[in-house]
């Protein structure tokens, strides 16, 4: 892998969410800022600033859509937005597409079904049509965490160990018969797919479909990743946890003796790659590794980044991969002002079959 390149005009605060468009020109970055930020591929390969747009409220996640024409994100204002992206440097004007009661703290858009996902602090997932601004909404089990999609399955990472499986035509066929506007505040009970407890007993904190559809992989706080499969038989035999983005370091503990302690940290991101189907990790230790889900052993560990990893998201083509980095607060300094010079966005650009599985021993 070459070295990361740094992307000019970094926001200003700590970076939510990160996406590469459909075709892997461009690269969306939401913020703590209130801005959603759109960077585009210039001739030499490097990446430049494009687009900048307020919003009003710290972003917490983005979100492209199949077109690349039209991005989304939400927020601390509880807001679902959609914005038309043109070429030019005029933009349209952002649209409400639905408000929950609480933050909305995940985004995403199905492809292969054109429905939009938006799940909230409130409880709710909503569930759009971002065409014609219908949507529905959906009373989950608990608190959401985090929330991804396959081409057919959304899973949802919630409170309490709860993992939720929806099936996407469902959810599509449930917005075509009852989908209405903003005056509807019918919370529908939806029965998921599947009901699970996940394989991590700490909260989690990010989630990734597998590319393949299968299954997924789930992150946590106290530095593990669960690997999940969809098939009740195959998961029973194959689902397993581990480890990672951790080290160790000295102390002394009362008596004057010294001893090694373990230093844990969260997982703050994973994303799978859209080929060879290994994937990433990254922590509050400022660590990406990759990762082979099949074989259950780590490919390569990259150099430290400076800062707690925050987001991450391959090309299309699985040539880059997009990584975001702010202080993550796991030194307690929640309290002090955020150090800009700690908040990056770079690209890493990799060389043939370097994400590639090594063959088992």
């Amino acid at each position: 892998m070459s070295n990361p390149y740094e992307l000019p005009d970094a926001p200003s605060d700590i970076i939510s969410s990160v996406q590469f468009s459909p075709d892997g020109s461009r690269i969306l970055v939401g913020s703590w800022d209130q801005r959603v930020s759109i960077y585009s591929k210039q001739d030499g390969g490097t990446f430049s600033l494009q687009h900048r747009f307020l919003s009003q409220a710290p972003v917490l996640h983005v979100c492209w859509d199949d077109q690349g024409k039209n991005i989304f994100w939400v927020g601390l204002d509880s807001d679902v937005r959609k914005l038309e992206v043109r070429d030019d440097s005029t933009s349209s004007q952002q649209v409400i597409l639905s408000s929950h009661e609480e933050a909305s703290n995940k985004v995403a858009f199905s492809a292969q079904h054109g429905i939009l996902l938006s799940t909230s602090w409130d409880g709710t997932m909503h569930v759009h049509n971002p065409h014609t601004g219908a949507f529905v909404r959906i009373r989950l089990a608990a608190k959401p965490f985090a929330l991804s999609l396959s081409s057919a399955r959304a899973v949802v990472a919630m409170a309490e160990r709860k993992v939720a499986v929806y099936d996407l035509i469902a959810l599509k066929q449930l917005l075509e018969q009852n989908g209405g506007t903003t005056s509807d505040q019918t919370i529908h009970e939806v029965q998921p797919w599947q009901e699970r407890e996940s394989s991590l007993k700490f909260m989690t904190r990010a989630i990734e479909c597998m590319p393949d559809g299968e299954g997924f992989a789930t992150s946590s706080i106290e530095g593990r990743v669960g690997v999940e499969w969809f098939d009740p038989d195959f998961n029973n035999d194959n689902k397993y946890a581990f480890k990672c983005h951790r080290q160790t370091t000295k102390t002394v503990d009362q008596d004057g003796a010294e001893k090694d302690v373990d230093i844990v940290y969260p997982v703050n991101a994973l994303a799978f790659h859209p080929v060879h189907g290994t994937f990433a990790t990254g922590g509050g230790d400022g660590v990406v590794a990759l990762w082979d889900a099949k074989t259950k052993r780590r490919v390569r560990q990259y150099q430290k980044l400076g800062a707690s990893v925050a987001a991450m998201d391959f090309s299309p083509d699985g040539r880059s991969l997009v990584v975001g980095i702010s202080p993550g607060f796991e030194d307690g300094s929640e309290d002090e002002e955020v150090d800009r010079s700690l908040i990056r966005v770079v690209v890493r650009e990799f060389a043939e079959g370097e994400a590639k599985a090594r063959a088992a021993k």
